[in-house]
């Protein structure tokens, strides 16, 4: 997957396209794999502390349903909105909480992933690759204007996040795994840390709609008499 292939802007800028789908789940590409509800229990999580580097096993709830499709002049997205929730054995409190939306732009095989944590942190990740695709790699950076990463002051200043990445396959029993690593620069050390969680997600709901897809199927529904 080609994070920096070169787009082409046209010189029509604002003209909208008019054969948009309202059924996003049929124009997903390989995003159709990860729309639904899942779950996973084998995840681990390597993260710094001031003693050395901890090792935590969580486990987690993803929830991704699509969304209508989304124009940015004649460039089309279809997506899904998602929400990561995510616990250790040990601990009743969320020891991650994370929202934003995974887009497949089907004209240039575009992937992007936006994510929002509440500790003050925001990154877009971008790939490229094929419709049926077996992996999806996506990647940000810091210090771009395009696919980079924002954090606040403290953040920045001591757990400086310099790259994301994350990885996903997926499995011929129709579940899911992905690999996440960032790369941060921790005040009062030398050397870059690698953080990293992995884990296995299994199906354990369908997805819903996207709300255009509900009308249409409710506009072509027979009218029943009483």
């Amino acid at each position: 997957m080609d994070r920096g292939r070169t787009m082409q802007v046209p010189d029509d800028i604002f003209t909208e396209p008019d054969d948009v789908d309202p059924d996003t789940l049929a124009r997903l590409g390989p995003l159709r794999r990860l729309a639904g509800i899942w779950e996973g229990r084998r995840g681990v999580d390597v993260n710094p502390k001031a003693d050395g580097p901890e090792t935590r096993d969580y486990y987690e709830r993803i929830e991704m349903q699509p969304i209508d499709a989304q124009a940015n002049g004649p460039q089309l997205f279809y997506g899904l909105r998602y929400h990561v929730h995510i616990n250790t054995p040990e601990e009743d409190i969320a020891f991650h909480d994370q929202v934003g939306y995974w887009l497949y732009e089907p004209a240039t095989g575009l992937i992007l992933q936006t994510l929002a944590i509440p500790r003050g942190q925001i990154a877009i990740a971008a790939g490229h690759t094929e419709p049926d695709a077996k992996r999806l790699v996506l990647t940000a950076e810091r210090g771009t204007s395009e696919y980079g990463i924002c954090s606040t002051t403290f953040l920045e200043l001591a757990f400086r996040t310099d790259k994301y990445q994350i990885t996903v396959d997926f499995h011929e029993d129709g579940g899911w795994s992905y690999v996440s690593d960032t790369t941060l620069m921790v005040k009062g050390q030398s050397e870059p840390f690698l953080h990293r969680d992995h884990n296995r997600l299994t199906k354990v709901g369908e997805p819903d709609l996207n709300p255009w897809a509900k009308i249409a199927r409710k506009a072509k529904a027979p009218a029943t008499g009483v």
